[in-house]
């Protein structure tokens, strides 16, 4: 069982950055592959950033040049850097754990609101 909590969301104007952070409980951290998920009002949840455990990672067109996914094993935890931030990020975030094929466990959300 691995249980994730995320911080770091907040209030911030177009243009500015945002650095959210995801603890994981559990030893096995580093085996799992780590996402960044977010999900606007009204639209489908949609998978931002991941991390594979070997290091490797993929962004979303929209987010990439912008966004910077990262994970320090010893902490158990992940992050996303956000730059150059646009209203249209606005979102709850969620990061997800996984092994193989889906993502197995899900943190509660952080909200993100960027105002223009």
């Amino acid at each position: 069982q691995v249980q994730l909590v995320e911080s770091g969301g907040g209030l911030v104007q177009a243009g500015d950055s945002l650095r959210l952070s995801c603890v994981a409980s559990g030893r096995t951290f580093s085996g799992y592959r780590m996402g960044w998920h977010r999900q606007a009002p009204g639209k489908q949840r949609e998978l931002v950033a991941v991390m594979r455990s070997g290091g490797s990672t993929n962004y979303a067109d929209s987010v990439k040049g912008r966004f910077t996914i990262s994970r320090d094993n010893v902490k158990n935890t992940v992050y996303l850097q956000m730059d150059s931030l646009k209203p249209e990020d606005t979102a709850v975030y969620y990061c997800a754990a996984g092994i193989a094929g889906a993502y197995n466990y899900w943190g509660q959300g952080t909200q993100v609101t960027v105002s223009s």
